[in-house]
């Protein structure tokens, strides 16, 4: 396999940007929606998770990834997702849209249940390459996302930020806001050194995202 440059570079080079839009560009399909950890897909290939609080733009993000206005579905209703779902491209990759945590307009006993099944799934699967934590760049880290950076510490999951919504932040307001978030992570030993800024809308910063994933790829290959 060819050598993998160096991963906390940060800007990804042409290969794995080129590499990133095939992969994204492929035939993306819905897998399953699974409530509970007993209804988990069978584990296969590589799997790329997307983990955040309710209504950060997970649905929004799946779709401007793969450019599939549809293939997630999107609600102004935190809250809306309340399974872990699966999409696949091929029999190596699949991208799992996660149940929104915090805030969510549901029973509180079922916001729970989906507290515990995302804490079971991200201790348990193994093939999990890595957790994309989707912070709005309007509001930065919450204390909420800090128990889930903290869970993903604590059961060694490779994590990286992913700034949403950056277009509604002002251009010359963006690099602070990155680099508090960049402090922030410097004391986490599980968290991936490069904060992706994205807009669904504009798509500004999907392709550095692909180049990403592309290159977890690479290195599990």
């Amino acid at each position: 396999m060819p050598a993998v440059p160096d991963a906390a570079a940060g800007e990804p080079d042409e290969r794995f940007l080129e590499e990133g839009r095939l992969l994204f560009a492929g035939d993306w399909q819905f897998v399953c929606a699974a409530p509970t950890i007993e209804t988990l897909p069978a584990m296969n290939g590589i799997e790329i998770a997307l983990a955040g609080r309710s209504n950060v733009g997970k649905s929004s993000l799946v779709n401007a990834l793969t450019g599939r206005k549809a293939l997630a579905r999107t609600s102004v209703t935190p809250g809306r997702t309340q399974e872990l779902i699966f999409f696949r491209m091929g029999p190596d990759l699949s991208l799992v849209d996660m149940p929104g945590y915090g805030f969510a307009k549901a029973p509180k006993e079922k916001v729970d249940a989906w507290t515990r099944t995302i804490r079971a799934y991200l201790r348990g699967r193994v093939n999990l390459a890595r957790v994309f934590v989707l912070i709005d760049a309007r509001h930065g880290i919450k204390p909420v996302d800090e128990e889930i950076l903290d869970l993903l510490d604590q059961a060694a999951v490779s994590y990286a930020i992913v700034l949403t919504k950056a277009d509604q932040v002002k251009p010359s307001a963006l690099p602070e806001v990155i680099a508090g978030v960049e402090a922030k992570l410097a004391r986490r030993a599980a968290a991936f050194p490069v904060v992706f800024p994205t807009s669904s809308q504009t798509g500004a910063g999907l392709a550095e995202l692909r180049a990403a994933v592309a290159r977890l790829v690479a290195e599990r290959a």
